[in-house]
C-alpha cells in the first residue's frame, strides 16, 4: 500500500469506498445511489477548457481525481454556439495544455471543431470524465466535502470548480418587458439569422457575441443595437499579451470579492475586417439602451420609438455556483474572493473559469495553479 493510498484510508470515512481518477463506482440500485458515499483525493467539476487543464495537471501531480462533466459529450459550452459560428469568427482560442489546436478550416462550424478537439485531448490523455453527471450540491461534511450528484455522492479532500458560466445566461429586466408581442431570446438561444428573415431586430448588448449575431442577424432583416456603455473597439491583434493583461485587471477585483467583469469587457471588441464594413456602412451604429419596452418595440426618455419584431438579449452569463451555496463562499462584495484560484474562505476549493481565468487564454493557467496550490495542500494534511 501507497502512503497515499494508506493516509486516504485513514481519512476515508467509515463504510465509504476510495474512487481512483479513472473509476466510478455505481450502487446496484439506482434509488439507493445519493445514499453511498465514495471518497477521492480531488472532485473536478465541469469538463471544459479550465475542468480539462485542472485535470491535465492534477493527473501530472500524482493527485487522484474524478471529473464530472454535465454534458453528454465533450466540448463543453462549445458544444452549444449556435451553428452558424464559424472557426473563422472565433474569438481567441488558446491551446490546451501539452496539445496545440491545430485550426480547421475557417470555414468549420465551431460547435463542431472545438469539441472534437476536446475530445481528442480526453482520449490522448486518458482523462475519463463522467458524465452526463449533474451536482446538485457541495457541502463540507466532517472536514471533507461531500458532493451530491445525481449519481451519488462523492466525498473529497479538496474540489476544482469549473462550472463555467454556459448554463446561467443574463437577462436583464426593464419596464413593460412582459407586453412585448414579438420574440425575446437570449444570445444563448440564438440559432441562425434566417428565423428573423424580414423582420426588425434590437440586439442588446455590447460584448463579441452580441455584435457576430447582429452582423449575421444584418443579412436578413433589419437591426438596431443598443448597449449600456459606449463600446470600445480594438485595432491591435489579440496577443497573449493583450489577454493576460486583461486577465490582471478582472484577477483584481475577484481578489477584492467582488463580482467579476468579463475579460472581453475589459478586451474590448476586435476590429476585424468584418466589423470595419459594418462600421463604415452604418451596421453597426450604437445607441444607448432604450428606457421601457412596448407591446410593438422599445422606446427612450425623449419619447424615440423603434419597432421591433424582436429583441435579442447579449447581455451576457453569470457564474454558474448555486450548488456551492452551503459552503457560503461568498463575501459581504458579493463575489468569492480568490487568491489566483484559490477560495479565501475555504482553501479546499478551487474556482477555475471564474473571474480572470472565465476565458480560453486564463483557463490553462487556472489549471496548472489549482493543480500545483492543491497538491501542496494535500502533501501538508498528509505530513500532519
Amino acid at each position: 500500500m501507497t502512503r497515499c493510498t494508506a493516509v486516504a484510508a485513514r481519512l476515508a470515512p467509515p463504510g465509504s469506498r476510495r474512487v481512483g481518477r479513472a473509476a466510478w463506482v455505481t450502487s446496484g440500485k439506482r434509488r439507493r445511489a445519493a445514499r453511498v458515499a465514495r471518497y477521492v483525493d480531488v472532485v473536478v467539476i465541469g469538463a471544459g477548457q479550465a475542468g480539462l487543464s485542472a485535470a491535465y495537471f492534477l493527473g501530472r501531480a500524482g493527485l487522484d481525481h474524478v471529473v464530472l462533466d454535465a454534458e453528454e459529450g465533450p466540448g463543453g459550452a462549445w458544444r452549444h454556439r449556435w451553428p452558424t459560428l464559424r472557426m473563422a469568427t472565433v474569438h481567441g482560442i488558446h491551446d490546451l495544455p501539452g496539445m496545440p489546436f491545430d485550426p480547421p478550416d475557417p470555414a468549420a462550424r465551431a460547435n463542431e471543431a472545438l469539441p472534437a478537439y476536446f475530445a481528442d485531448f480526453e482520449r490522448r490523455n486518458g482523462i475519463a470524465v463522467r458524465r452526463p453527471v449533474r451536482v446538485r450540491a457541495v457541502r463540507d461534511d466532517g472536514g471533507l466535502l461531500a458532493v451530491e450528484t445525481d449519481r451519488g455522492v462523492l466525498r473529497a479532500r479538496a474540489l476544482v470548480n469549473a462550472t463555467g458560466t454556459w448554463t446561467r445566461p443574463f437577462w436583464p429586466r426593464y419596464p413593460g418587458q412582459e407586453l412585448f408581442r414579438g420574440r425575446q431570446l437570449h444570445s444563448s438561444q440564438y440559432r441562425g439569422p434566417e428565423e428573423f428573415a424580414g423582420g426588425h431586430v434590437v440586439v442588446v448588448g455590447g460584448g463579441t457575441s452580441a455584435v457576430q449575431q447582429l452582423l449575421e442577424i444584418a443579412g436578413t432583416a433589419t437591426t438596431t443595437w443598443v448597449t449600456r456603455r459606449e463600446p470600445v473597439f480594438r485595432d491591435e491583434p489579440f496577443t497573449p499579451e493583450v489577454g493576460r493583461a486583461a486577465v490582471a485587471l478582472v484577477e483584481d477585483r475577484v481578489r477584492a470579492g467582488l463580482p467579476p467583469r468579463s475579460v472581453v469587457d475589459v478586451t474590448g471588441l476586435s476590429l476585424t475586417p468584418a466589423v470595419r464594413a459594418a462600421l463604415a456602412d452604418g451596421t453597426l451604429d450604437r445607441r444607448p439602451v432604450f428606457d421601457r419596452i412596448t407591446e410593438d418595440g422599445v422606446v427612450w426618455a425623449d419619447g424615440a420609438a423603434v419597432r421591433a419584431d424582436a429583441i435579442l438579449w447579449a447581455t451576457g452569463f453569470r457564474a454558474a455556483l448555486d450548488h456551492l451555496a452551503p459552503l457560503r463562499l461568498r463575501g459581504p462584495g458579493g463575489g468569492i474572493r480568490l487568491d489566483g484560484t484559490r477560495v479565501v474562505a475555504d482553501p479546499r476549493v478551487h474556482l477555475v473559469g471564474y473571474g480572470p481565468s472565465a476565458s480560453t487564454v486564463g483557463a490553462t493557467r487556472a489549471g496548472r495553479a489549482a493543480a500545483r496550490e492543491l497538491r501542496d495542500l494535500l502533501t501538508r494534511e498528509r505530513a500532519a
